[in-house]
């Protein structure tokens, strides 16, 4: 992760943050656009003992300022705004994403660790998007976000498990209901769910995970209903500006059935100013239409999104700035053209300006 790393004693303290001026225009029957900014900021402090290490954990964004129902992302779904399903929506962030530790005690060839907190992140699925290499410049969440990564902010966290050079074991207990409207607050936790997560790193360049995790009602939109949540991913990354990922996921609504999901990012920085970044996701969705009374409430569709972009990137002393944008086009049945229109397609134009560089 990029960002500033200063020593103040026996602690090393690290700052990232970026902000992104947006514009985006969707295209089509449920298309829309719209300007706005998404922020993230990272606060840690690490220190090495005799004995392990101690690391405090923050993670913050101002998207709460941003309106309940988030920007336009075409074929998206979750969480709610106005008590009602956002779709075709990205919602925002909440102030706080993670107020969280880890201690790791030496334990012969590994470490035995424990992270925990008030927001926190469980031991299921990849990397969050906006903490990948492969997704670095990329100005759009997957529309497959609640699949994979959905629980990067959960309220109440707690996780044991084992480190060892080349892998890692861990399981973790949290709470099971996602974000609600109030995005400024810190939520009663909760400990009603669990997960297990696997991850192999045979190289410093590859990183290979498989999670699954029962998490206790997740969605407001959906009460009494629990999800069971598998997911295997993939990381590469070559050091030299290369990184990449490949993801499944499966979860199933319990009652209901399973929705899987498949994505594949890249982000190449081709030399210190010029990356091309892209994006495939095809996803099967039974919640684009909402409403009860429409003869397509509870049918799934499988989603295919297609997506590739540039960024410009200028150096700026400690910061750098990317200037850019991305095309997005979409497969999908032909029975949702009534909605959608024939061919909806999108672009998002930024500008983001980061800590690090």
């Amino acid at each position: 992760m990029r960002g500033l790393h200063i020593m103040s004693g026996n602690w090393m303290l690290m700052a990232h943050g970026t902000a992104s001026l947006q514009y985006t225009d969707h295209k089509g029957q449920r298309g829309d656009s719209k300007t706005y900014v998404t922020t993230m900021a990272m606060l840690s402090a690490t220190r090495d003992t005799s004995w392990g290490r101690v690391q405090l954990k923050s993670s913050l964004s101002l998207e709460p300022a941003m309106e309940a129902a988030g920007y336009p992302n075409l074929f998206a779904t979750g969480e709610t705004a106005g008590g009602l399903p956002l779709v075709d929506r990205q919602h925002p962030h909440d102030l706080f994403m993670e107020l969280a530790a880890r201690v790791d005690i030496n334990a012969g060839s590994g470490t035995v660790f424990v992270y925990g907190g008030p927001v926190g992140e469980p031991a299921l699925g990849p990397s969050a998007f906006m903490h990948r290499g492969s997704a670095r410049y990329n100005p759009e969440p997957p529309i497959t976000h609640h699949w994979f990564d959905s629980t990067h902010i959960t309220y109440g966290v707690v996780t044991l498990g084992f480190a060892a050079l080349k892998w890692q074991i861990e399981a973790s207990a949290f709470r099971g209901a996602e974000p609600d409207e109030q995005r400024w607050n810190i939520e009663t936790p909760k400990l009603d769910s669990w997960s297990v997560r696997a991850t192999l790193t045979p190289t410093p360049n590859w990183a290979i995970q498989a999670s699954y995790g029962e998490i206790k009602e997740p969605e407001a939109v959906h009460p009494g209903e629990d999800e069971h949540r598998f997911t295997a991913s993939a990381h590469y990354a070559n050091g030299r500006g290369l990184s990449a990922m490949a993801a499944f996921s499966a979860k199933k609504r319990v009652p209901g059935e399973a929705l899987s999901a498949f994505l594949g990012e890249v982000n190449w920085d081709l030399d210190r100013h010029n990356s091309l970044f892209g994006r495939i996701e095809n996803v099967a969705n039974d919640e684009l239409f909402p409403d009860h009374h429409d003869p397509l409430h509870d049918v799934k569709f499988r989603v295919t999104k297609f997506q590739a972009g540039y960024a410009r990137r200028i150096p700026m002393g400690p910061f750098e700035l990317a200037l850019g944008g991305s095309l997005a086009a979409y497969a999908k049945p032909a029975a949702l053209d009534a909605a959608y229109g024939d061919n909806p397609w999108g672009y998002t134009l930024f500008a983001r300006i980061s800590l690090g560089n």
